[in-house]
């Protein structure tokens, strides 16, 4: 296989999924897009292995294995005779990527497969340390910004989305036997893990829980604004629309009324309503930082 075509591959993977992940979106770069493309074909199947199926998680775990090794690899062997990793080896090179970063997102994958509740706070973070900011961490190499500030904003950022996500999809987690909302966080009123997998709680006693969760977020969320100007501009405008999604989001989840049976999402509609205020922060990224959300 030619190294177009293990691009190809992966680009067609990217194209024929829909996630929060920037891989065909038109504001990056397009020299950038192919090395995005090969990074989420490596998530996307890395995911697949740890979630899709009816395999044991021992069979999962040994599957994941493989496919680090995979990774080990591909930063040193040019030829590997793997679509995503002749991509994605080639992307390391080029661009002098974390590879560790790789090697990170297959912890969180792990931990999909072994854990299924969090005791903590601290332990929730660990795990989106391992599964959302990395990407954060690698768009920031791909365009040579490497600043310890940079880093620290995008990975409040992406530990906000990815607990974001967590709250928007609660109906979608519990019936599947995850919960996101720490132990800790849920004894405050007088529930448990258990309580929410069994679907045994009252609204009343979960609604605290939730509105702690939705300030720890946006707490996250703000705190990464300060990165908006230390990006190059497309970059920026990419950031400062999912800066403002997120907030959008938020506010949406607070306003569900059954979190456990109730999906919060955006409209096309409400993208739209955006555009103005993402515009106004990516060509004025100080403001953005002094601007209280609204």
């Amino acid at each position: 296989m030619q190294l177009a075509q293990a691009y190809q591959h992966c680009l067609g993977i990217a194209r024929n999924h829909y996630e929060n992940f920037p891989t065909a979106s038109k504001l990056l770069r397009a020299d950038l897009r192919p090395a995005v493309a090969a990074i989420y074909a490596f998530a996307r199947h890395a995911d697949d292995l740890a979630d899709e199926g009816d395999a044991t998680g021992e069979t999962r775990i040994k599957q994941l294995d493989a496919w680090e090794t995979l990774l080990e690899r591909c930063e040193s062997d040019e030829t590997i005779d793997h679509p995503v990793f002749m991509a994605l080896g080639d992307a390391v090179r080029k661009h002098q990527l974390p590879i560790e970063e790789l090697h990170n997102l297959l912890i969180a994958f792990r931990m999909d497969v072994t854990i299924h509740a969090y005791s903590s706070f601290d332990e929730l973070r660990f795990y989106c340390k391992h599964s959302a900011n990395p990407v954060g961490r690698l768009m920031l190499a791909l365009h040579g910004v490497d600043s310890s500030e940079a880093v620290r904003c995008s990975d409040s950022i992406c530990t906000a989305l990815q607990l974001i996500n967590f709250w928007q999809d609660l109906s979608v987690d519990l019936p599947r036997g995850r919960c996101y909302l720490p132990q800790t966080w849920l004894q405050e009123s007088g529930l448990n893990s258990q309580d929410m997998l069994g679907g045994n709680i009252s609204l009343e006693k979960l609604q605290p829980v939730l509105k702690h969760a939705l300030q720890t977020t946006s707490d996250l969320l703000e705190d990464g604004v300060a990165l908006l100007p230390m990006l190059p501009f497309r970059l920026r405008l990419q950031i400062a629309a999912t800066i403002h999604g997120g907030r959008r989001m938020l506010g949406k989840i607070e306003k569900v009324t059954q979190p456990m049976e109730e999906r919060a999402s955006l409209s096309s509609g409400e993208w739209k309503t955006l555009l103005l205020p993402v515009l106004k922060d990516t060509l004025f990224p100080a403001f953005a930082i002094k601007r209280k959300p609204a």
